[in-house]
């Protein structure tokens, strides 16, 4: 939905199960439709479309694209963003690290995204900019030495580069701005500010545009643009919220260094402070339904010397909470956004606000895009239909903007 002039709200799709095209298309049919005429009866709603490869790759067989294209028309519709993070299965199956495969290193990477790409510029409405977020290049814990992981930094930003000279030619021919997002998050290799504008210095903007220079033959000044323009930034709010990073230190530092945030994730995690009323060993007890086998749920623990120890998964991160300096734990558990407490544990949305306080004086991304993806595995007491719980959500993201 249009919020503000050119800034668009959404809900991603990856909420919904299926990897088919056939099933993505059905659950369009089945929710999205609804959730428009809740929320918008009588104007354009915004679509942020999930594709696996599979449905991507189906997408662009035959007419189905233009076929698509037209029921969107048809039902007052537009995708202007796509989540092109998970590769292959995201639901019913056990996923933990393997999201982020294949990781950057890979052609396999490399031609999804591209794929991706040519849906979404086909797609696009004239007169907006489009998104794709994605992996943040690859998972740390499958490297153990600096020469691999400079080797696969080197390799990741050689194929960026292939999709920024892409994106060119799609700004050539079609006049439309597409930008490729990389989302940071725990234990990717791009996992809080720092290290986003360290790949940015270290390697895009020296060996990416270098290379860019050279296969365009533009000046230097050019090569920069194109890659500032075309590769940017998913802000996912959870994933910063578990660096212990505000959004005020995000968005400040990344524009002091011309880094442009091209989606907002808004998403909440899970967080549990120290507490004088309520015992160590009851707060464990309070996280362990979270503990669930499908998704990475990376812990991070703070001490009360400020320090922070990182866990790969919530059973680590509740076993660490009996140190005698803890002070919180905060996991890679997306929670509804509109609840700030439930039973003995609280959710990062104090940080989703102070996000939204700063888009409404900067207006620091043009697309909002809700991501909330484990109703299906929340304990059953948080819950409950599906089509009203997103509907919820995103009436809560229109209050906050609109206080």
């Amino acid at each position: 939905m249009i919020i503000k002039e050119h800034a668009h709200l959404t809900y991603c799709t990856n909420i919904h199960s299926g990897e088919t095209w056939e099933a993505v298309f059905n659950n369009l049919k089945q929710y999205t439709v609804n959730i428009k005429k809740q929320l918008t009866p009588h104007e354009p709603f915004g679509i942020g479309l999930r594709l696996s490869q599979e449905s991507a790759s189906t997408l662009l067989e035959t007419s189905n694209l233009s076929t698509f294209k037209a029921w969107l028309k048809q039902e007052d519709l537009y995708v202007f963003t796509i989540n092109g993070f998970p590769y292959g299965a995201f639901h019913n199956v056990v996923i933990k690290d393997q999201v982020h495969t294949p990781d950057w290193t890979t052609t396999e990477r490399l031609q999804y995204t591209k794929d991706l790409m040519t849906i979404l510029a086909e797609l696009l409405p004239e007169s907006m900019d489009g998104s794709v977020s994605t992996s943040p290049l690859s998972y740390k814990h499958w490297f153990e030495d600096e020469i691999s992981i400079d080797s696969t930094k080197k390799k990741a930003c050689a194929s960026l580069v292939e999709v920024v000279l892409q994106l060119v030619a799609i700004k050539h021919s079609t006049g439309k701005l597409l930008h490729l997002d990389l989302e940071p998050e725990p234990d990717g290799f791009l996992e809080n500010t720092q290290e986003v504008i360290d790949f940015f210095n270290d390697y895009l903007l020296k060996d990416g545009l270098f290379e860019l220079q050279k296969k365009l033959n533009c000046p230097h000044e050019a090569a920069k643009q194109h890659l500032l323009d075309h590769i940017q930034v998913c802000y996912d709010v959870c994933h910063f919220a578990l660096a212990y990073e505000s959004p005020q230190y995000v968005i400040s530092q990344l524009k002091k260094e011309g880094i442009k945030i091209g989606k907002v994730q808004i998403s909440a995690a899970i967080k549990c402070e120290q507490s004088n009323t309520i015992s160590i060993e009851k707060q464990q007890a309070g996280l362990r339904p979270f503990d669930e086998p499908t998704y990475l749920h990376q812990s991070i623990v703070k001490l009360d010397n400020g320090s922070l120890l990182h866990f790969s998964d919530l059973n680590e991160g509740i076993d660490a909470m009996g140190k005698p300096n803890f002070k919180e734990i905060r996991t890679h558990f997306h929670v509804p956004i509109f609840i700030s407490k439930f039973s003995i544990l609280q959710s990062t949305q104090d940080e989703i606000i102070k996000a939204l306080e700063l888009w409404k004086e900067t207006q620091y991304s043009n697309h909002l895009e809700v991501e909330t993806y484990t109703w299906s595995i929340l304990p059953k007491t948080l819950q409950t239909d599906l089509t009203s719980s997103i509907t919820r959500e995103l009436e809560w993201v229109q209050k906050q903007l609109l206080n």
